[in-house]
């Protein structure tokens, strides 16, 4: 099975903070392989934008570096790389001043579509708009593209959304979340509202719970300053795993129509009741100190932010009410495991005796690694002696079923940056979504300073705090193990 390729319009793309990491690691081989897929025109240009003095070579000799240091060997085409490159340029520019700003207006070419990358700071995104409006850089095709995290409580989203309201239509902004931008995380529209065998299924009536888990084995060191002052519930919470709780809880939209979906992700996250204190657990690795430990890498001996939480959280809808849905997400933790759980209800009236061996159905999403869905059921256990039941997997991975469609599918970012260009807001999420999710997060936090809570320690290499568990199993259920 082969990839379908479809082009997009002619562009010209600035990325402000060009020579950083993320523009390195991320933005600038993206772009890279898109145009090795044919799918970038021959005529677009690449604009990095610094506050750093470099020539138009140097820059380009940093991309070339970023493409050897981040792309496949087996995807590294000389020539391809070569024609790439010439496509670069590059302005040294002050976000907050008047320099640079003359050059990247003559580079600009007003008639294609103009798309601005803030890969800097969310402190200078206001700058940055105002700037590309009073300067006459910004053309009627252009749409600015701002990274997370946008806002730190509802307060600066609000005033982040009215800065950047100020100078470019909702229609201009593209708020981008990777995690909207994974093959598997799109699959869960797919597997919904392209499957009539779910879709009845897909409410409280017949669903007992759903899992949610974002598990990594890395720590925070080396971004101990930010994540520090963000923890776990901002990080991931507020935003990552909020975008995937929506795409399973949402109704289905009129259309797949960016703000058709987008409707439907709001009304989910302004359907969530609050969460008390007792359906909350927080931890930190190692939390007494150390070498490894989160306060060592955060460089802060008393620091109370965590680096994991549990959630138990419900949706007041006709859906889903009655139905809990457990989050949780941690750092250095037992395996890197992102996946949906959807446990369904044991069957009215069971013909079959209590010695049988049954167990519940469940739909396993499996987002990362080895992405693809499992779906346990209930079959007979082969051999004489009666009838006893056995839990088997229907099991499916993306990259046995499509092959090479899903090997060389894009990832995230560079899915996320041709929806810029196109102009497909689907995956992109709006302002009064983000202030929504910041209306819910914000009581949550100001509880547990209010009360003083602490994070409670858990060693590194396992599946959390102990009272995670306890979440669960007061309601007479267990987590998904989290395999090493």
């Amino acid at each position: 099975m082969v990839s379908r390729v479809i082009p997009v319009d002619d562009f010209d793309l600035v990325i402000f903070g060009g020579t950083g990491d993320l523009a390195r690691r991320k933005i600038l081989p993206g772009l890279y392989l898109r145009a090795l897929a044919g799918q970038v025109p021959p005529d677009a240009r690449v604009i990095g934008a610094a506050r750093a003095e470099n020539t138009d070579e140097e820059f380009r000799a940093l991309v070339a570096e970023a493409i050897e240091e981040f792309v496949p060997a087996a995807r590294r085409d000389p020539e391809a790389i070569a024609a790439f490159l010439s496509r670069l340029s590059y302005v040294a520019i002050d976000a907050t001043g008047d320099s640079g700003w003359p050059r990247l207006k003559a580079l600009m070419r007003p008639d294609v579509v103009q798309a601005f990358y803030f890969s800097v700071a969310p402190s200078l995104f206001g700058a940055l708009a105002e700037r590309l409006n009073t300067q006459n850089i910004a053309g009627p095709q252009a749409r600015i593209v701002v990274e997370k995290p946008f806002g730190r409580d509802l307060a600066s989203a609000r005033a982040l959304n009215a800065t950047l309201a100020a100078h470019f239509d909702e229609s201009q902004i593209y708020r981008i979340d990777h995690y909207l931008g994974k093959e598997t995380v799109q699959n869960l529209m797919a597997v919904r509202f392209a499957n009539i065998l779910f879709e009845p299924l897909w409410k409280s009536e017949y669903v007992d719970h759903v899992q949610i888990t974002v598990a990594e084995t890395v720590g925070v060191a080396g971004r101990g300053a930010y994540y520090d002052k963000s923890g776990a519930m901002r990080d991931m919470v507020q935003n990552h795993m909020m975008q995937l709780l929506c795409l399973i809880a949402m109704e289905p939209p009129y259309h797949f129509d960016p703000n058709a979906v987008r409707d439907e992700k709001l009304k989910v996250i302004r359907a969530l009741d609050p969460v008390p204190a007792q359906d909350i657990v927080r931890g930190q690795y190692l939390a007494g100190g150390g070498e490894g430990s989160y306060l060592a890498d955060v460089e802060n001996p008393a620091s109370t932010t965590e680096s994991y939480i549990a959630l138990k959280v419900a949706i007041s809808n006709w859906r889903w009410k009655g139905t809990p849905f457990y989050l949780r997400t941690g750092k250095r933790l037992r395996a890197r495991e992102s996946e949906i759980a959807i446990t369904f209800r044991e069957p009215p009236h069971s013909i079959f005796d209590d010695a049988s061996g049954w167990k519940e159905n469940v739909l396993v999403i499996r987002l990362q690694p080895d992405e693809g869905m499992n779906m346990k059921v209930m079959i007979k256990d082969p051999g004489p002696g009666g009838m006893r039941l056995v839990q088997v997997p229907l099991d499916m991975s993306y990259a046995e079923a499509l092959g090479d469609a899903h090997d060389d599918a894009p990832d995230a970012y560079e899915r996320l940056i041709m929806d810029v260009i196109r102009g497909n807001q689907t995956l992109f999420m709006r302002g009064d979504e983000v202030e929504a999710a910041w209306a819910w997060t914000d009581p949550i936090i100001e509880g547990w300073e209010t009360r003083g809570d602490r994070p409670q320690p858990y060693d590194p290499g396992t599946s959390g705090p102990e009272d995670a568990l306890m979440l669960m199993h007061r309601d007479g259920r267990r987590w998904r193990e989290i395999k090493s």
